[in-house]
């Protein structure tokens, strides 16, 4: 997987998912998803496509921060505590000194008002730790042309939703989003590191959840994984599973033995670091 985040068999519709699981279970190769919902129909077609073919192992995998939305959430402020509002508000103060705000939520088409605002969107994440480290999609050499290729499919699906905060016209926190199935997933996020004493990236999150609110939508997911971060907006995970398939094939067997030798030495040497940590003297 290119990002690591959650994903599932690409089916339209559930009476797809036994179709491609048989597909999948027909190939000489195994297959490692990360991070498939629990209670997918993908996983009951998985088990029985390869039931008689290979092998199947499922486990539990990390969860992801998701907002259950009702109507409340389209005035999101009110949700939090009193100390939470006041520092939406403080946040809010501190950005007006700065200028006028304005929250955008675009759902642009495919051409070059699209280029310009995912041009936009890139540098302004450029300007956070992301840019000084070298992660930010506008250096990374893989991830920087996926959400730039994923960004181009869901235009064309009317899928996607580039939102920024503007503070005196000038782009201060940027998300890339897609809005379907009833539900808001923000993808990426970003922010510029001279707005940061306004929490600019809090000030558009806190619109684009009332956004999603106000247009009906059931959940706001987050992605990614539980985070201090996270932790201020929800504590709610989405659960999912991570699924390793091998066909009964030699390229299969061979994927098999080698995580499974993989998995051994993995508790061995936590059960090892364990016995040592016991005889260390006080």
């Amino acid at each position: 997987m290119e990002t690591g985040e959650p994903a599932d068999l690409a089916w339209q519709d559930a009476s797809q998912a036994p179709a491609l699981a048989r597909a999948l279970a027909r190939q000489r190769r195994p297959l490692n998803l990360p991070r498939v919902p629990l209670g997918s129909p993908s996983l009951q077609a998985l088990k029985t496509a390869f039931r008689g073919r290979g092998w199947l192992r499922m486990r539990p995998a990390h969860g992801s921060p998701c907002i259950e939305l009702d109507a409340g959430w389209a005035q999101p402020w009110q949700k939090f505590n009193a100390g939470r509002q006041s520092d939406f508000r403080r946040a809010q103060r501190r950005a007006e000194e700065a200028g006028a705000l304005r929250f955008e939520v675009h759902t642009p088409s495919p051409g070059p008002a699209l280029e310009r605002l995912l041009d936009e969107a890139y540098e302004v994440e450029s300007r956070s730790w992301k840019g000084d480290g070298g992660t930010a999609l506008a250096v990374d050499p893989l991830l920087g042309p996926f959400y730039r290729r994923l960004a181009h499919n869901a235009s064309q699906a009317g899928l996607l939703r580039l939102c920024f905060l503007r503070i005196a016209g000038q782009a201060a926190a940027m998300q890339l989003a897609l809005q379907g199935g009833g539900r808001f997933w923000l993808m990426k996020i970003g922010y510029d590191a001279a707005f940061a004493r306004s929490s600019p990236g809090q000030l558009l999150m806190l619109h684009t959840i009332g956004h999603a609110a106000s247009q009906g939508l059931v959940s706001y997911e987050m992605l990614g994984n539980a985070a201090a971060w996270t932790a201020g907006w929800t504590r709610t995970l989405r659960p999912f599973v991570t699924v390793q398939a091998y066909p009964a094939s030699w390229p299969g067997a061979q994927a098999l033995c080698t995580d499974a030798w993989r998995a051994a030495r993995a508790r061995w040497q936590a059960g090892a670091g364990s016995r040592q940590g016991q005889a260390a003297p006080a």
